[in-house]
């Protein structure tokens, strides 16, 4: 399964557990290590561990795959989740703020936002 299907797949499982700011950056042109950033709110640290749980377990499930790595926890307020090509972050609200990766990441072409 290619990185975008993957992603697509992601999303349903994080508003599932009602993750919020859902944005799908395809970052190809500014990036060798990946094709995809899937980033994502959770509200607390509850929602944090349950939308990584989630994440993790419907890649599983619906494209037999599993991350790389997760890295971070849900105290820090940011955890990731590595596919190789697509990278998903799940997000505090303030710690999505302080790393700004969509300034960041500007130049990348926005295939998915929603609120």
């Amino acid at each position: 399964m290619d990185s975008l299907n993957l992603a697509h797949i992601l999303v349903d499982a994080i508003l599932e557990k009602k993750g919020s700011n859902i944005t799908l950056l395809d970052i190809r042109e500014q990036a060798v290590f990946a094709d995809y950033f899937l980033l994502c709110n959770g509200d607390n640290i509850r929602q944090l561990d349950a939308l990584i749980g989630s994440i993790t377990e419907e890649a599983r499930k619906q494209a037999q795959t599993l991350p790389l790595g997760v890295e971070g926890d849900a105290e820090s307020g940011w955890m990731l989740a590595d596919f190789g090509d697509l990278i998903v972050h799940v997000f505090s609200p303030e710690k999505r703020r302080y790393y700004n990766l969509e300034e960041l990441w500007n130049k990348a072409h926005r295939v998915l936002e929603m609120q």
